[in-house]
């Protein structure tokens, strides 16, 4: 029996980067411009109830600009864009009374989905203040993830996804240092994901999207590495972790309706949707 059997994204890949900007504003675009050119993915954080007038003109000098819906859903589609939650209207979960957190939380995932026509299952935490109830109402509303703004610094899968932790925010002195990092990571064990966030209004209020240029430029158009959305890197985990053992442990059956990668110490295996492998 091998000693170990780490979790593989697609394909075999061991390395993962993802993105994670909030509040649906006018500079998202820029970015979706930008990680296409790249050939990354990125996921948005939308507040249904906090969409401005259709027609809306912002005055001179506005710096955070939100999108009407009508704009908002001619944005955010595309296989490489996920939409998540960030509050109905972008409250503190944790200082509102119970039932109208879980409203807001439900009626904001109903929302979206019936905005741009996919399920919905993971979010922002608005603030990025929680509590233990507003971990314990995303679970019951059916969401798989949600991103504090604490900076781990690390590329480690988080232990509980309801308090995920990114690896850093883009205005982070570190950025460059992490994700040369990342990159230069070789005979890499447990798998690594590389999770960067912010709001893009922050590139344009400090004018410096070249930040985000110089990151896009260092981590995308690797063949070891996997550009995914929060929920794909989600789904990945969850598909691993439903893997079923032999009691010697060196045959794994796959329920999942994909197939699923891991490495055990030797070589990496791909487990078949459905099907069996020994590992």
């Amino acid at each position: 029996m091998k000693q170990q059997l780490r979790l593989r994204f697609p394909g075999g890949l061991a390395k993962a980067f993802t993105l994670s900007y909030d509040d649906g504003v006018e500079q998202d675009i820029t970015l979706i411009e930008l990680i296409r050119a790249h050939g990354c993915k990125c996921t948005f954080n939308l507040s249904s109830g906090e969409y401005p007038p259709e027609g809306v003109v912002w005055p001179d000098g506005q710096i955070h600009r939100r999108m009407p819906y009508s704009r908002c859903r001619e944005v955010y589609v595309g296989d490489d864009i996920e939409v998540a939650i960030h509050g109905t209207h972008h409250p503190f979960w944790d200082a509102l009374p119970t039932p109208q957190a879980m409203f807001d939380i439900i009626n904001d995932r109903r929302e979206l989905e019936a905005q741009y026509g996919r399920i919905v299952r993971g979010a922002a935490y608005p603030f990025g203040t929680y509590s233990d109830d507003a971990v314990e109402m995303l679970r019951l509303a059916g969401i798989e993830y949600c991103r504090t703004v604490r900076s781990s610094h690390s590329f480690d899968l988080p232990a509980d996804w309801l308090r995920l932790e990114a690896t850093c925010h883009h205005r982070d002195p570190e950025l460059y240092r992490l994700a040369d990092r990342f990159v230069n990571a070789e005979n890499v064990r447990a798998p690594m994901m590389f999770y960067v966030w912010g709001h893009t209004y922050e590139f344009e209020a400090n004018d410096n999207w070249d930040v985000m240029r110089g990151l896009l430029d260092r981590v995308c158009g690797r063949g070891d590495v996997w550009y995914a959305t929060n929920i794909e890197i989600r789904d990945c985990a969850l598909a691993f972790s439903r893997l079923y053992f032999s009691a010697d442990g060196g045959t794994a059956f796959n329920p999942n309706a994909v197939d699923v990668w891991a490495w055990n110490g030797e070589e990496t295996v791909m487990i078949p949707a459905g099907g069996s492998a020994r590992v």
